[in-house]
C-alpha cells in the first residue's frame, strides 16, 4: 500500500474544505443524482463528468457510443464491488482511474472521493510519473474512508480539504519564490 498520511493537522480539514472556492460541479451533480436515480449515465451526462474532470480526454471520451456508456455504468453503478466498479468504467475510451474516481463520485458523493493530484500531494504522493492503477485506487479509497471516519467528516469534506490544503501550499510557494 502507497505510504498515504495526512500532511496537515487533521483540525484544519474543515476550514480548509470552507475555503475550497470551486464550485462548478452543479451540473455533474445533477448528471451523477440522474445516474443513481436510474442506474447508469446517459451519454450526454457521462460526457459532462468527463469534461469536468479532464478537458483533454474529450475526444477520446466523445468516441464512446451511448450503448457502451450506458452498460459500462450500469456495470459500475450495479455492482457491489469496488474492484468491479473501476473495471467497468476503465473500458471506456478515455476514462482512467481518475475519471473513473469522479464518476463514481457524483453518482455516489458520500461514498467516492475524487482521485486528483492535488489530493494525492496533501497525502503526500507526488503523484508524478504513478500509474493509478485500480490497486492504487482502492489504497487511496480506503485511506479516504478511514481518515473521513477517523476525523468524523464526509468524503467529500476531506476531498475538498485535500485539493484546498494543496492549492494553498503551491501558492504559498509561488508567492515565496
Amino acid at each position: 500500500m502507497p505510504d498515504f498520511a495526512l500532511r496537515f493537522p487533521p483540525a484544519d480539514i474543515r476550514p480548509l474544505a470552507e475555503r475550497f472556492g470551486y464550485t462548478d460541479d452543479a451540473a455533474c451533480e445533477r448528471a451523477g443524482a440522474a445516474a443513481r436515480s436510474r442506474g447508469h449515465y446517459s451519454r450526454p451526462e457521462f460526457v459532462t463528468v468527463c469534461r469536468w474532470k479532464t478537458p483533454r480526454s474529450r475526444p477520446l471520451v466523445e468516441r464512446n457510443a451511448a450503448p457502451a456508456v450506458e452498460r459500462a455504468t450500469r456495470d459500475a453503478l450495479g455492482s457491489h464491488g469496488e474492484r468491479e466498479r473501476m473495471q467497468a468504467l476503465v473500458q471506456l475510451e478515455g476514462v482512467g482511474v481518475p475519471t473513473a474516481s469522479t464518476l463514481l463520485h457524483f453518482a455516489f458523493p458520500d461514498d467516492y472521493p475524487i482521485l486528483d493530484v492535488r489530493a494525492l500531494e496533501s497525502l503526500g504522493h507526488t503523484g508524478k510519473g504513478t500509474a493509478y492503477t485500480i490497486g492504487f485506487w482502492l489504497d487511496y479509497l480506503e485511506v479516504c474512508r478511514e481518515l473521513a471516519t477517523r476525523h468524523g467528516v464526509s468524503i467529500r469534506t476531506l476531498d475538498k480539504a485535500l485539493w484546498q490544503h494543496s492549492k494553498e501550499r503551491a501558492a504559498a510557494t509561488r508567492a515565496s519564490d
